[in-house]
């Protein structure tokens, strides 16, 4: 009888060894993968500090500057990953300018400056000849990665993750409590540049898996969703990487099976597990604060 009762198991574990071991035939679904997970937990780590920051917004701004700057390096020649990092750091530099400059507020200038890079770059990627895809600058192309591009995904995100290693009390106390910080002799505006620094390396970082379009809820979701489920940093890491790596790594098997978009296979998932966590998170969710409501103090 026991036997008999594993038979239909054993007949699910089939086709799903298969479904797991198909893409993995490929090679460039093995790069894919690999590829993807990785900048999942660059992107993890740092959402997590994004997340404290309330710099959302900013890494809309970074993600849709680095536009030109992908062009141009394409036009001449160059790595992708410097012209994308010049034109994104460039351009936070420019938001502080004008925000110290101006009255205007600072959600104001970085709409005003991100869409102005960023109609820029279309501009550019229509008149300037060469091999750039727009569709690939907006929505990635993480299955036709090249090599080259590889080594610059890498460079770009071990860099993101020294420097956030290396800094990383001061940076949570910057994101955390900025006037404390300052208060205590931390130089808060070499915070501020360092912060933006790794910003726009952890884009260059995603430019290839995500795109210009979907790297934004690649910086954001992942630490939005671990800040629903604790209330401490190093948790808040764990299950931000993790969170991150699941997504990217089923998100790219799904975009194989249902011949989809990758990053946004990857950003569904995201999406989905942040919504998960919204309703059904044991402190901060929906359903656990509206019981709370319903049942008196002191029962």
């Amino acid at each position: 009888m026991n036997n008999l009762a594993t038979l239909p198991v054993l007949g699910l574990l089939g086709p799903l060894w298969q479904w797991l071991i198909e893409p993995l035939q490929a090679g460039f679904m093995v790069k894919a993968i690999w590829v993807s997970a990785f900048v999942g937990v660059v992107c993890a780590v740092l959402s997590c500090y994004i997340t404290l920051k309330g710099w959302s917004l900013m890494g809309d701004a970074v993600s849709h500057a680095v536009v030109p700057g992908v062009v141009v390096a394409y036009a001449l020649g160059l790595p992708f990953a410097v012209g994308a990092f010049t034109f994104g750091f460039g351009a936070t530099v420019m938001i502080g300018y004008v925000k110290s400059q101006t009255r205007l507020k600072e959600d104001a200038v970085i709409g005003v400056i991100f869409t102005g890079f960023f109609a820029f770059g279309l501009v550019l990627a229509t008149k300037i000849p060469s091999n750039v895809d727009l569709f690939h600058i907006l929505f990635g192309n993480v299955l036709g990665i090249s090599q080259s591009d590889i080594i610059q995904t890498f460079i770009a995100g071990g860099a993101t993750l020294a420097i956030i290693l290396f800094r990383r009390k001061d940076l949570l106390l910057f994101c955390f409590d900025p006037n404390h910080a300052k208060a205590i002799g931390l130089n808060t505006q070499l915070m501020y540049y360092t912060l933006l620094s790794v910003l726009a390396l952890t884009i260059v970082t995603a430019l290839q898996t995500a795109g210009i379009v979907l790297v934004v809820a690649m910086l954001v979701t992942p630490g939005a969703t671990a800040y629903l489920l604790t209330d401490r940093f190093d948790h808040m890491l764990v299950i931000s990487v993790a969170t991150s790596v699941i997504s990217c790594v089923l998100g790219t098997y799904l975009s194989y099976h249902l011949d989809v978009s990758t990053g946004g296979s990857i950003v569904v998932l995201m999406t989905i597990l942040f919504a998960i966590a919204m309703f059904c998170a044991p402190k901060y969710g929906v359903i656990s604060q509206k019981l709370r409501r319903r049942i008196p103090l002191g029962q």
